[in-house]
């Protein structure tokens, strides 16, 4: 009996080891999942937009590569897209001024996309200040004007990004529908992706390199959403057109 009991003990010992052991695990995996979720807005803040109300914008970042940006702007000119907005790093800018140039004679609407690709929620603010800059300073020499938006490089920001950017004059802008492009998943599973875009969504799409397959796509992604009697906006042109959404940090 004497044995049964220590050898029980010694069974509720390892076992509530194995429990603290979950709970814990479960609890950081909680906490990393909440640090890195999106987040979109403060109850009393500055906002970061991801939808509007009525139409569709159709957006493209870039941080690198030397060859997917030129045929995409083809792609969009042939069919006929006037407005779309291109997120560029500033580092990727400063290499490709001659792209850069060719975006804004398109039309088509420039935002930052910082100036390295790096995660702000590891950056402390002064960090964050310093890259947003350093862009900033990339497109005035480029003499790119009147940019008002601005993306988290890797699309992870907490609220701290939101107060920055709002003393910077910038507007934060994630969105609603991401087509998964960069993973190369095919050109149909791109647009299987987009074709759950409604009006008011903003679309993620990407021009760097390691996006092989967004131009083959393109034409096709395109023709779902005109089939939806959509029209292609700017961003700009959809948060003041229309009530943009946010989600309020928690």
């Amino acid at each position: 009996m004497k044995f049964f009991m220590v050898f029980q003990a010694k069974n509720i010992k390892q076992y509530s080891l194995i429990l603290i052991t979950a709970i814990f695990t479960a609890w950081f995996l909680f906490v990393q999942n909440i640090l890195h979720a999106p987040v979109f807005s403060t109850e009393d803040g500055p906002k970061a937009v991801y939808k509007g109300d009525k139409n569709i914008a159709i957006t493209f970042n870039i941080g690198w590569g030397d060859e997917k940006s030129a045929p995409i702007l083809e792609t969009l000119k042939n069919e006929k897209i006037k407005s779309a907005t291109f997120f560029l790093s500033g580092s990727w800018a400063e290499r490709h001024p001659d792209t850069v140039a060719a975006i804004v004679k398109e039309g088509y609407e420039i935002g930052i996309l910082g100036y390295d690709y790096k995660d702000y929620t590891d950056l402390s603010d002064q960090e964050i200040i310093r890259d947003i800059s350093k862009a900033q300073e990339v497109f005035k020499k480029l003499n790119v004007k009147n940019i008002e938006l601005l993306r988290a490089p890797t699309g992870h920001f907490d609220k701290r990004l939101l107060k920055i950017s709002e003393n910077f004059g910038y507007t934060v802008v994630h969105w609603s529908i991401d087509s998964k492009d960069w993973t190369n998943p095919g050109v149909e599973r791109i647009v299987q992706n987009v074709s759950k875009a409604h009006k008011g969504d903003i679309i993620l799409l990407h021009a760097s390199d390691s996006a092989k397959q967004t131009n083959k796509a393109l034409p096709d992604l395109i023709e779902e959403l005109r089939g939806k009697d959509l029209n292609f906006v700017n961003v700009s042109e959809m948060i003041s057109n229309s009530s943009a959404r946010s989600e309020e940090i928690k």
